[in-house]
């Protein structure tokens, strides 16, 4: 599996859109080895399977920002369809519309590659959280730094003169 298609590849046709981590139906037909054609009449002819937060079909202001921030997706501006966007239980229940034994292997490497992404971002919620705990725990040694200085200059400051007693008469 690792030779028909690497996990890199498909981490790089996952997009964030709307909130949601999706691969579009052109990347899909691509590593699906099938025109987009095919791939968006299985899905049509199966459309019950596939509800709003399965799949769901792009604006033309989100087409437009796909293809300006992804070169190798310059084709698809001139395009007049709109291109679907399958989240991931989206690209799991195409497995079941799509039944070549392809599809039921490029399905399993997408599936590894959303969880390897999910497990990276886990990581970064975690590494962000112990970034703030340790931010806090800076700022309270900051303050007991702070305590420190300031007992350190009252050490330092003279020693107020006391006035002498008047010797003699008054």
């Amino acid at each position: 599996m690792k030779e028909l298609i690497p996990e890199e590849v498909i981490e790089r046709k996952i997009f964030m859109i709307r909130g949601h981590k999706v691969m579009l139906d052109r990347e899909l037909a691509k590593l699906y080895g099938v025109p987009t054609k095919v791939l968006n009449q299985a899905v049509k002819r199966n459309i019950s399977r596939f509800p709003q937060d399965f799949m769901f079909q792009l604006t033309e202001v989100e087409k437009e920002e796909v293809v300006t921030n992804c070169d190798h997706l310059k084709s698809l501006k001139f395009s007049p369809q709109l291109p679907n966007a399958f989240t991931e239980q989206g690209v799991a229940m195409l497995s079941s519309v799509l039944k070549s034994e392809r599809a039921i292997q490029v399905n399993i490497a997408i599936m590894r590659a959303f969880v390897r992404l999910k497990q990276i971002l886990s990581m970064n919620k975690e590494l962000a959280h112990k970034l703030a705990e340790l931010e806090r725990k800076i700022e309270k040694h900051d303050v007991d730094i702070q305590a420190i200085f300031e007992a350190i200059r009252q050490l330092m400051a003279p020693a107020p003169i006391k006035p002498k007693p008047q010797i003699g008469f008054k």
